[in-house]
């Protein structure tokens, strides 16, 4: 399963630096999942969507 940060993101016109202020989360929190260098915990998932305005599942990817 793959993160699917950056397009949604980059969809709602949102900088990194701009998604982790509104998730709480640092910078390099974003920078390292949108990279696949850092799984996410259930929390952040959770931060994320709320940031986003989507559901949790939204965030999730199947590598198929």
């Amino acid at each position: 399963m793959r993160i699917n940060l950056k397009q949604l993101r980059e969809s709602r016109f949102l900088t990194q630096r701009e998604l982790a202020a509104k998730a709480h989360v640092g910078v390099s929190t974003i920078v390292r999942i949108e990279k696949g260098r850092q799984v996410p915990t259930f929390q952040t998932i959770k931060r994320l969507a709320v940031a986003l305005a989507v559901d949790p599942s939204e965030l999730a990817q199947r590598d198929d």
